[in-house]
């Protein structure tokens, strides 16, 4: 008896370690993650259905960089290989057309608009120079499958850049790639509580919504749907390792107001925070 229960507390201290192991974030680049916290970002730029400015286009992103707002994006690759800031899996939505970005090569897509604008899916390099380093820039990878030349490919093209940026993916080999051969670069885990909708197989959707596969890139920060701030995961990244926490999508004040405290910072839309970067003391 005594040695089943010797076995027993074994194996929990060994299931416990393990998992502690796996949530565990890379920890040392507090310092540097505090130049991305102290901003406010805004979710695909600074767009306006209202007055006309698409999600993800250059005047968004003039707009944010004119109010003094770090700016949030997405980029994705072409057929031929060309790096596009462009959220949806389908350009059904933004463009009314059917099929992926990475069906199309980069001139067939200039030759669409953005939800019945005048504006067209930008290139990524067409977003630096809008910028110009005068906010800081969070870069979501996306990331479909293992492979990994829009990691390879996004380096290339901010080679030259001068100004702050890191990145973020929801898929954690994104992050292995710049855990390998960018570590300087600040990282993060973009999470969820995923649904079947979402298409995840169910083994990747349990580990990842617990951010259980944070070994596998060790992310400097956090970015989760701030409606489950309270998952034990989340939680323990801050109690436990005081890993910056990145909220998203915020879209009004008092969601903003409610979830500011559990959070470092918030990429928003729909509305404009109070503040829109922090002072670091």
């Amino acid at each position: 008896m005594k040695m089943l229960i010797l076995i027993g507390i074994c194996l929990i201290v060994f299931c416990v370690l393990s998992y502690i192991y796996s949530i565990a974030p890379r920890t040392g680049r507090r310092r540097e993650c505090e130049e991305f916290t102290r901003w406010m970002y805004a979710h695909r730029g600074l767009w306006s259905e209202e007055k006309g400015i698409p999600e993800n286009s250059l005047p968004a992103f003039a707009r944010a960089v004119k109010s003094g707002y770090a700016i949030e994006l997405d980029v994705q690759l072409t057929k031929d290989n060309r790096l596009v800031v462009f959220h949806d899996d389908t350009l059904n939505r933004m463009c009314g057309r059917e099929g992926r970005i990475c069906s199309y090569t980069l001139a067939e897509l200039k030759q669409l608009h953005l939800k019945d604008t005048e504006f067209e899916i930008p290139e990524f390099r067409e977003v630096l120079q809008i910028v110009a380093g005068k906010v800081p820039l969070l870069i979501e990878i996306k990331l479909p499958t293992h492979n990994t030349k829009t990691c390879m490919i996004l380096n290339r093209e901010l080679k030259t850049y001068r100004g702050r940026y890191c990145i973020e993916s929801f898929n954690s080999l994104a992050l292995r790639w710049y855990k390998r051969h960018r570590p300087g670069i600040v990282r993060g885990q973009l999470s969820d509580r995923f649904k079947k909708s979402d298409g995840v197989n169910v083994v990747l959707r349990f580990l990842a919504a617990r951010l259980m596969l944070n070994w596998v890139g060790r992310p400097d920060f956090i970015a989760y749907n701030y409606r489950h701030a309270n998952k034990l995961g989340l939680r323990l990244q801050k109690k436990l390792f005081r890993a910056p926490l990145f909220a998203w999508t915020i879209q009004n004040q008092p969601d903003y107001k409610q979830c500011s405290h559990k959070f470092d910072t918030v990429i928003f839309d729909g509305f404009l925070p109070e503040k829109k970067y922090k002072k670091v003391s």
